[in-house]
């Protein structure tokens, strides 16, 4: 029978001080799993350090060289996590180029750096691991006031295939989660206003947001043996949003 467990599965969850981040790291935990958490809040990674026994790492993973020098010191990995992301919303005759740089340099270049160092670390110690890149609903639908976001998402769903194909040979899985508007503290402040707010349930059957749980649990499906033979999906945890 396959085990849902991560006993003996050590993860790195990027973004993992806030947000849905934090949800992931407090749910592999209860599941079992030795963490790694790289975050920019120094508060907040000391209170996972001690909550949750995790090694702590205050880093922006922007930074190349800094990510470079922080694999260097990680013991060996099972698993990657990359949910560090930023999103910065005007409509199209608004957008702005460095705006747009600054959303694809960390939802992207940052996520595929980081894959990078934790691949070639897998492969060197023999880890069949596996690796989840949180995107987005936005990667398969069009939204208003998105446009940089969405093709950030787009683009980490289209790693996430790339990187399929050319880690499959080394046993590594690699998959996205596209998750909904998720009721963290922050979403649930910007997602307040019924003018915004109901038109987007309209639009999804389930007639609700998602909870960051309902997000963290499919992450640690993916993540674990129960999930041996799912490689190169995007998977929707929309409620159906991008069913129509």
């Amino acid at each position: 029978m396959m085990n849902f467990a991560l006993q003996n599965h050590r993860i790195l969850v990027t973004g993992a001080t806030s947000g849905i981040g934090l949800d992931i790291a407090r749910s592999l935990s209860e599941l079992g799993a030795e963490l790694v958490l790289f975050g920019r809040n120094a508060d907040q990674l000391a209170e996972l350090k001690q909550s949750l026994g995790a090694m702590t790492v205050a880093i922006d993973i922007t930074d190349e060289a800094a990510v470079t020098d922080a694999f260097a010191e990680m013991p060996p990995l099972d698993g990657l996590v990359n949910c560090a992301g930023i999103s910065l919303l005007d409509g199209v005759l608004d957008v702005k180029a460095d705006d747009i740089d600054r959303i694809l340099s960390t939802n992207v270049t940052a996520s595929a750096v980081v894959t990078r160092e934790a691949a070639r670390q897998m492969i060197a110690n023999g880890r069949q691991g596996s690796i989840v890149n949180v995107s987005s609903q936005a990667s398969m639908a069009a939204l208003p006031g998105h446009l940089g976001y969405c093709a950030s998402k787009a683009a980490m769903d289209a790693m996430t295939r790339v990187l399929c194909l050319e880690l499959g040979a080394s046993g590594i899985r690699v998959n996205s989660v596209n998750p909904t508007v998720t009721l963290t503290p922050m979403a649930e402040r910007a997602w307040s206003d019924p003018v915004k707010r109901d038109p987007m349930l309209a639009a999804i059957p389930l007639g609700r947001f998602a909870l960051p749980r309902e997000v963290a649990l499919p992450v640690a499906f993916l993540l674990s043996d129960a999930a041996s033979m799912i490689s190169g999906a995007c998977l929707p945890i929309d409620g159906g949003f991008t069913a129509h």
